[in-house]
């Protein structure tokens, strides 16, 4: 057998059986997922029901779809930095990973997401170490390209916006200094020691971190062609401006979310970032009924993908070969 087929055969087999506490402990942990995720989407749905109104249902169907893609390419990004790190994986076992892991974040804290990719990627035969460094490097782009396309923006968005979020222009060079391939390769290897685990299998390149940056920027240009299609709908006018300050606006609002560790995905603080970074842009009721129906897409957009995920891992195990050999522990 060659070298390529069972590097396939290892990617899309099923996941290996978890030990005796494991077995039981998935459901549960998938169960205050589910439970965690049903009283958010029912509180956005109480607050965004009486404004949909004022949506038309293909304006609302089409910023669904642009936060489907940009959820889509923060996966590629995501998975750019797994390869590059050595943890490659095929499509279906990496979709696995990074969209159930990804439910982690309604959670309070932000290493929910970490710690379920590292024992979903232990499944897919990935070294935790890889997974979890890949989480950070992921997280770190995201928050730093958001930085690159918001924070130029910031001026363009009135006085008050300036006042609030001018801060973020002191931030950005720190994550442009952190980012350099070398400061994250040294960065690894010394958490690697200080923790006593193995080297990585592969350091970051220079293009693999091209690649995640790449993906990145991409998920912020469809998300801010959603903001700028629902700002149109609600009355706002402006062509390339307008988008350009939605764009901005959101990527400055999104990257706020992390800072608050405790808040299940930045609930309640993006929210309010982007009432006040939109607020000379359109006016203050728009800018509600953006917030709240954009932050409701986005959990149905997440709870979509981790459906799909969950059915191509169910149908990659039904056509996978015979049992393999059990893995590395």
């Amino acid at each position: 057998m060659s070298d390529v087929t069972l590097s396939d055969r290892l990617a899309d087999a099923p996941p290996r059986p978890g030990g005796r506490w494991r077995t039981p402990l998935r459901p549960v942990v998938a169960g205050v997922f589910v439970a965690v995720l049903v009283v958010v989407l029912a509180g956005q749905w109480r607050q965004a029901r009486p404004l949909l109104g004022r949506l038309s249902v293909p304006v609302v169907l089409a910023s669904w779809a642009l936060v489907l893609a940009g959820i889509y390419a923060t996966f590629r990004s995501w998975r750019a930095a797994l390869a590059d790190l050595g943890g490659s994986l095929p499509h279906t076992g990496a979709m696995r990973v990074f969209y159930l892991g990804q439910l982690g974040k309604y959670l309070p804290g932000t290493v929910w997401p970490a710690v379920t990719q590292m024992r979903l990627g232990r499944d897919y035969r990935v070294p935790p170490r890889a997974s979890g460094a890949a989480f950070v490097v992921f997280m770190l782009m995201l928050i730093g390209t958001g930085l690159l396309v918001g924070v130029p923006v910031i001026p363009l968005l009135g006085r008050d916006a300036v006042d609030e979020y001018r801060w973020l222009a002191l931030v950005l060079p720190l994550f442009a200094i952190a980012l350099a391939p070398p400061v994250l390769n040294r960065a690894i290897a010394l958490a690697l020691r200080l923790a006593r685990r193995p080297p990585m299998p592969a350091p970051l390149s220079r293009g693999g971190i091209l690649r995640v940056a790449g993906w990145a920027v991409v998920s912020w240009l469809c998300y801010g062609v959603h903001v700028y299609l629902l700002a149109r709908q609600l009355g706002a006018e402006g062509g390339a401006l307008l988008w350009l300050q939605c764009t901005g606006a959101f990527a400055a609002a999104f990257v706020s979310g992390p800072l608050l560790l405790v808040v299940p995905a930045g609930a309640g603080v993006r929210e309010a970032a982007l009432l006040l970074l939109l607020g000379s842009t359109v006016t203050a009721p728009v800018a509600a009924v953006i917030a709240v129906v954009s932050r409701l897409l986005f959990i149905v957009g997440d709870v979509a993908w981790s459906g799909v995920a969950v059915v191509a891992a169910r149908r990659a195990a039904v056509s996978a070969p015979g049992p393999l050999p059990p893995g590395p522990s």
